[in-house]
């Protein structure tokens, strides 16, 4: 126990947690090979937040602050269930994912092995290493403060972002379908300010599960789970790969770029992308 901190609790709990992201990442695995598409991860992903969550939760009972642990324990399932919610219900009757050929295309050889290793296994990782703000905050005593206040609001911030700006696009891709002239580029509402406000809301969910872990110095130490998570939003799987599809599908999209911020919500403005 390091200054009142239950780090051999807590290294229990780490050791578990990662026994269950990849649990999770394995079901996930034998049933994406049974429906022939890996895009069934998507789904998995909030799921495997809200299992470690709950396990985490389960096994700080007697070691944290009730208040941060409920807290923690409630705020990371609602935000991985609605989004593997949404994902399920965007993805249903839709066939692979264009990414993950791509993918898997950079990696030669047998498919399978290739896919649970650089889809799965990955996948599980990172999942484990940005739930890390979450398992510590369930093991700080430290009763709730106004830096705990701040995490809650920004994560309320980012929650709503994600939420609205996935519910706008549906209702883009709903009425254009049924023949409304939508045009091709969603870029009302939220997606006027910013071309991916379901990324931005995610950072923000993220940050402010970090301040919540904040409490303690241990807490900070996993400001890397949402430096991570930002990285990859932007420069890797997200925004990035994301962009590099629709730009070169879409009619339009080039000059949506040009006048819509990349990232954190901005005025809209002719110019170069931000």
């Amino acid at each position: 126990m390091a200054s009142g901190f239950p780090l051999h609790d807590l290294g229990v709990n780490l050791v578990v947690t990662g026994a269950v992201a990849l649990t999770v990442m394995v079901i996930t695995f034998a049933i994406a090979l049974l429906r022939g598409k890996h895009s069934v991860v998507d789904v998995t992903w909030g799921l495997g937040f809200a299992a470690v969550a709950l396990t985490t939760y389960c096994l700080s009972i007697g070691s944290g602050d009730a208040a941060r642990r409920l807290l923690v324990a409630a705020l990371t399932p609602v935000w991985g269930l609605r989004l593997a919610a949404h994902i399920a219900a965007r993805n249903w009757g839709h066939g692979e994912d264009p990414r993950y050929d791509k993918l898997l295309d950079r990696h030669p050889g047998n498919r399978k092995i290739g896919a649970f290793i650089h889809v799965y296994l990955t996948q599980g990782i990172v999942l484990w290493i940005v739930s890390l703000p979450v398992q510590v905050a369930s093991y700080e005593s430290e009763p709730l403060n106004w830096i705990s206040v701040l995490g809650i609001a920004i994560w309320f911030v980012g929650f709503s972002c994600e939420s609205i700006g996935d519910w706008q696009l549906s209702r883009f891709k709903a009425r254009r379908a049924n023949g409304a002239p939508m045009g091709q580029v969603m870029d009302t509402g939220l997606w006027r300010y910013t071309r991916h406000p379901n990324y931005f809301g995610d950072a923000c969910i993220w940050w402010g599960i970090f301040l919540l872990a904040g409490g303690h110095w241990v807490g900070l130490l996993t400001a890397f789970s949402p430096l991570l998570m930002n990285y990859l939003l932007v420069k890797k799987t997200g925004k990035r790969m994301l962009e590099d599809q629709l730009s070169q599908s879409r009619p339009g999209y080039q000059d949506y770029i040009k006048r819509t911020s990349g990232f954190f919500p901005l005025p809209p403005k002719k110019g170069e992308a931000r």
